[in-house]
């Protein structure tokens, strides 16, 4: 049974959180469909998607292709705005912010239930990964 979420009363640090797992499922999935089972290649691969640097790189060619809705773009405000009380582990503040916008955004689409839409983002961010796209930003190391 899945629960029904007011995603309208989440504050952007809520909807990242409830966002970040439901990205991070799906990028699990992906990789072991890709046949990778190692666990060492399975996190480094898994770095290419998750890192803060990778959500900024990906948020930003999104941007640039004009690819989101403004109330996407309102949730992403919503989680980028949105005040930590957590610092940036590997990363500097802004990237970290724009980091947590792109999680409150999946998040959002999650709880709003339009599974379509996450979906169709989810096989353009693999698309942008696996060309090396983030990595030409200087988001990812190899």
């Amino acid at each position: 049974m899945i629960e029904k979420i007011n995603y309208r009363q989440l504050n952007g640090l809520d909807l990242a959180y409830l966002g970040d797992a439901a990205y991070e499922t799906y990028i699990r999935q992906h990789l072991l469909a890709l046949g990778i089972t190692k666990p060492a290649k399975l996190q480094h691969t898994a770095k290419e998607y998750v890192s803060a640097k990778a959500h900024a790189a990906l948020y930003n060619l999104m941007v640039a292709e004009n690819m989101l809705t403004d109330e996407e773009e309102e949730f992403f405000r919503r989680g980028r705005n949105a005040k930590s009380h957590t610092k940036a582990k590997n990363t500097d503040t802004v990237t970290y912010r724009i980091s947590t916008g792109f999680g409150a955004m999946i998040g959002y689409l999650h709880a709003s239930e339009q599974i379509e839409r996450l979906e169709e983002l989810i096989v353009w961010i693999f698309e942008q990964v696996e060309n090396g796209r983030t990595r030409d930003n200087g988001t990812t190391t190899h």
